[in-house]
């Protein structure tokens, strides 16, 4: 443990205080709830909500593609999030000329790699949803990203991720750990998904997070592991690059939780060197002329720039300044482990085929 990881995780435990009153705010916030003081609103359509209960990325948005890729071929589906870190407000649905400084990189994202989808964006959802299905009266399902912890929609069926290295189990809210809701709001998820495992996680320490974690009978947990994908040119889908010990790597990223990405690159190249932002960093020419000098200082023969997919469509715009640098673009799935993918689609497809309404009592 280092210097400044021990800074940190001090400076954090002196920010007790502050975690105990937001927990009891989040508490009495789903009180009333729970008592119903506050509405939750039902829809007689199927909604599947992806989120978590902590801050940070546990791999919303490579599940809500997952659910894409599974969903598409047999249901018209759409997605609804929050569009954070865009420079517009409320209900939008992405067309043709969308950016991603009006509706966020995730949505944009979805958007670029399902152009037939529809992707919309609003931070009240209940107001965003009939809108959604005004726009696009032929739907059938509707994606929640990052939906979780807004209980003012109440959606038929809830996937709960938690991260491998932090279980919300072993968790506190924040600002002393990452926590943004309760460890019991787990209850209201019919799937509970650990990510970012290691790919060889054994039967025994899946019993014992299970264990642990405590799911419900019906509540079931599955494990996945970051499964990532050859690179891609930024604007040319078709000129993939491989990843090998010759090739040396600058790495630009602005995402919540590179650690995974970085452990990768360490596995399967020689030299790589990174350029770290914030997250949902917006990206100025300024950063781009950072770039290009430590790029510039690189001097191997086989050397590329790569990004994640979440920080290239902050990136887009730039065409011209990047039409003469090597940027690839890294994609990223989840991977069931155990053999039990088939299982969870099965789950998710047949929530949709055998939708039935249930209004709130």
């Amino acid at each position: 443990m280092n210097f400044n990881t021990i800074f940190l995780t001090s400076f954090r435990v002196l920010l007790l205080p502050i975690a105990l009153l937001y927990g009891l705010i989040i508490r009495i916030r789903n009180w009333m709830f729970d008592q119903q003081y506050l509405k939750s609103a039902s829809f007689n359509f199927p909604l599947i909500c992806v989120g978590n209960l902590a801050v940070g990325g546990t791999g919303k948005s490579p599940m809500v593609e997952y659910l894409l890729y599974l969903l598409s071929p047999q249901f018209k589906v759409g997605t609804l999030s929050r569009g954070y870190k865009r420079k517009t407000k409320g209900y939008a649905l992405a067309n043709p000329t969308t950016t991603a400084l009006e509706i966020g990189d995730e949505p944009m994202l979805f958007h670029m790699k399902f152009p037939q989808i529809p992707v919309a964006v609003g931070e009240e959802r209940l107001v965003a949803i009939p809108q959604l299905l005004q726009d696009v009266p032929d739907l059938q399902a509707i994606i929640l990203d990052d939906a979780f912890q807004h209980r003012s929609v109440k959606a038929g069926f809830n996937i709960l991720l938690t991260e491998y290295s932090n279980i919300y189990v072993n968790d506190f809210f924040l600002p002393t750990g990452d926590l943004r809701d309760e460890r019991r709001s787990a209850k209201r998820a019919n799937i509970i998904v650990v990510t970012k495992c290691p790919a060889d996680l054994s039967s025994e320490r899946k019993q014992q997070i299970i264990r642990n974690l405590k799911p419900r009978a019906d509540q079931k947990v599955f494990f996945t592991r970051i499964a990532y994908g050859v690179p891609y040119h930024i604007f040319n889908y078709e000129d993939e690059w491989l990843l090998t010990p010759r090739v040396e790597v600058l790495l630009v990223c602005g995402i919540a939780n590179p650690k995974p990405l970085k452990e990768y690159l360490h596995e399967c190249t020689h030299t790589y060197y990174q350029q770290d932002y914030s997250d949902h960093h917006i990206f100025s020419i300024d950063d781009l002329n950072e770039i290009k000098e430590k790029f510039d200082r690189i001097h191997a023969k086989d050397k590329i720039i790569l990004t994640t997919e979440k920080d290239a469509v902050r990136l887009l715009k730039f065409r011209d300044e990047l039409a003469t640098l090597p940027m690839y673009v890294l994609p990223i799935r989840h991977d069931f482990l155990f053999g039990e993918g088939e299982q969870f689609n099965r789950m998710v497809t047949d929530f949709i085929r055998n939708f039935r309404y249930k209004p709130i009592s």
